[in-house]
């Protein structure tokens, strides 16, 4: 597969040391991947059933094919999906590659098929074999085809080094490893994950493990789910980490890898091993265990020759921990089951005495609750007579304020009406005295001095309830639907309509009377009423309820 980004040059790797701690995959630890694998593992037969699907139509499509031309591609497919699955199987395809690339006559396909023969031969551990194949080949290999043959004789001397029984032998053939790993960088594609495998795995080599880190965190982040690359550059991150001796990113990135080499349902693979031995040694022998067993399974599965032998050798180790540790905890069970059977014989004479009580409980419970249910009531009761008592203290105590005010103003206007009566009567004894008739008899039909106390009273009555009632005018505009209605001339406090309403808030409610206060019919006031609640937001029954509710802590 290709890479969807170009990369920096190795001189600039460094700098993705800084970027690589914003990537997504950077984020979090160990224990949630860990979680991830299990999850993974417990789902282990929805991964293979679509592993098996996938080859089912893959050799259902091959049977269909009869252009040797159209064969080729399918049989390279078939051959990349056991691989890493079952190794037999994928000799038989590589084989049958190899077979249709020569009837085809196609260079190209002939040298991709033999490198592929070559590679699974490695996996199944024929190396002689395997390296027969790339030496015959070597000399006739295709410039643009250069890159892969390296890379795949890198990982042939790699099988042979994981093998090999001394020191000298094993350095031997990494050392060949590593020379035709640097024969592959300088012909592999820059875009090729091949070379970024090549490329990674020298400056592991080199001990550059922050440049290694720098190159493959990016490249992780391009790679998608269904790559089968994706769980080898989490590997090789793991390596880097690993050689840093930064445990909790080693293991995390070995569950990354382990994760994806499952969803791949591939069991050719090494990340799942190697976090089993990392948690063996710190004691988590119960997932080692289990961890180590699926690898086994799988290697042999696959028939991975190197896998297998190298599980074999550490399989011993944590199987007879965790025999160890089940034998003691059988042991603990025992003594266990004693001390709870002890226990339970007790308890049940505990029991017996418990369940006598419990019976005189219950009944005593039974009556507690029937006082309760009564008390509730009770306290229900009181507290609707408290919520009733608290609205006539209120009540009470506006009557009062009222009262208050306006027998204050009542006392004040009396006595500046007396003292005007008493001028008024000076006025009229001057004007009889003088025997000014005429002016006495105009002065006394005129309505002027009745109309000037009159506007005084309805002044007086404005202001005095406007300062009981400061938000009265607001408030009141606020329960109708056209609030702009309202109209108060300048220098007035209240118009007709509002004077009306404050006196029903006042709690005068008779028309008559209202009309009487006010110098209008009774007529003209069941009229102003009816045009107002005509205006009111919500039924007109309840609008002149709301108005009693204005200036109180009610709403």
């Amino acid at each position: 597969m290709t890479i969807k980004h170009s990369f920096f040059h190795l001189k600039t790797a460094l700098v993705f040391v800084l970027i690589c701690t914003n990537l997504s995959w950077s984020q979090g630890q160990f224990p949630q991947f860990k979680s991830k694998l299990d999850q993974t593992l417990s789902e282990d037969e929805l991964y293979l059933n679509q592993k098996n699907n996938s080859l089912t139509q893959l050799k259902e499509k091959l049977r269909h094919t009869k252009v040797l031309q159209d064969r080729y591609p399918i049989l390279e497919k078939l051959y990349e999906e056991y691989k890493s699955y079952q190794s037999d199987s994928a000799l038989v395809y590589a084989k049958r590659s190899v077979q249709i690339a020569l009837k085809n006559q196609n260079t190209i396909q002939i040298t991709t098929a033999q490198l592929n023969l070559a590679s699974i031969l490695g996996t199944l551990g024929m190396y002689n074999q395997a390296l027969e194949i790339l030496n015959t080949m070597e000399s006739s290999v295709a410039p643009q085809l250069k890159g892969e043959f390296y890379w795949t004789k890198r990982i042939v001397y790699g099988g042979l080094a994981g093998y090999a029984t001394s020191v000298e032998e094993k350095n031997t053939y990494n050392q060949l490893g590593n020379e035709n790993r640097d024969k592959a960088i300088t012909n592999l594609s820059k875009k090729s994950p091949e070379y970024i495998l090549a490329v990674s795995g020298q400056l592991l080599s080199q001990k550059k493990h922050d440049q290694a880190i720098a190159l493959l965190l990016p490249y992780f982040d391009t790679i998608e789910n269904s790559d089968p690359n994706r769980a080898v550059i989490a590997y090789l991150i793991s390596e880097n980490y690993k050689a840093k001796k930064d445990k909790e990113q080693e293991k995390k990135w070995l569950a990354i890898s382990a994760i994806s080499d499952l969803e791949l349902v591939k069991k050719e693979n090494i990340s799942l091993r190697e976090l089993a031995f990392m948690l063996y040694e710190e004691g988590d022998i119960e997932s080692a265990y289990e961890y180590i067993k699926r690898s086994l399974d799988d290697a042999v599965f696959c028939n991975s020759k190197l896998r297998t032998y190298e599980i074999s050798k550490m399989l011993p180790i944590i199987n007879e921990t965790y025999e160890a540790k089940n034998k003691s905890a059988k042991a603990q069970l025992i003594v266990f089951l004693v001390s709870a059977s002890v226990l339970a014989l007790f308890l049940l004479g505990v029991l017996i005495l418990l369940f006598k009580q419990m019976k005189k409980v219950a009944k005593a419970q039974k009556n507690v609750e029937l006082a309760n249910n009564q008390l509730s009531v009770l306290n229900q009761q009181l507290q609707g007579f408290n919520s009733k008592l608290n609205q006539t203290n209120l009540e009470l105590a506006e009557t009062s304020l009222l009262k208050e005010i306006y027998i204050g103003r009542y006392m004040d206007q009396c006595s500046v009406y007396i003292g005007k009566m008493e001028e008024y009567s000076q006025k009229l004894k001057v004007m009889a005295t003088a025997g000014k008739v005429n002016d006495l008899v105009s002065t006394v039909k005129s309505k002027a001095f009745i109309d000037k106390e009159l506007k005084e009273f309805y002044s007086q009555f404005d202001q005095t309830f406007v300062q009981l009632f400061p938000t009265f005018v607001k408030e009141f505009k606020d329960l109708l639907n056209e609030p702009d209605s309202i109209i108060i001339k300048k220098g007035e406090l209240l118009n007709p309509e509002l004077r009306l309403f404050a006196l029903i808030r006042l709690g005068i409610k008779d028309s008559a009377k209202i009309a009487e206060f006010l110098r209008y019919s009774a007529s003209t006031i069941y009229n102003y009423r009816s045009q107002i609640k005509n205006k009111a937001k919500g039924p007109r029954d309840q609008f002149e309820l709301k108005v009693m509710d204005i200036g109180t802590n009610s709403k």
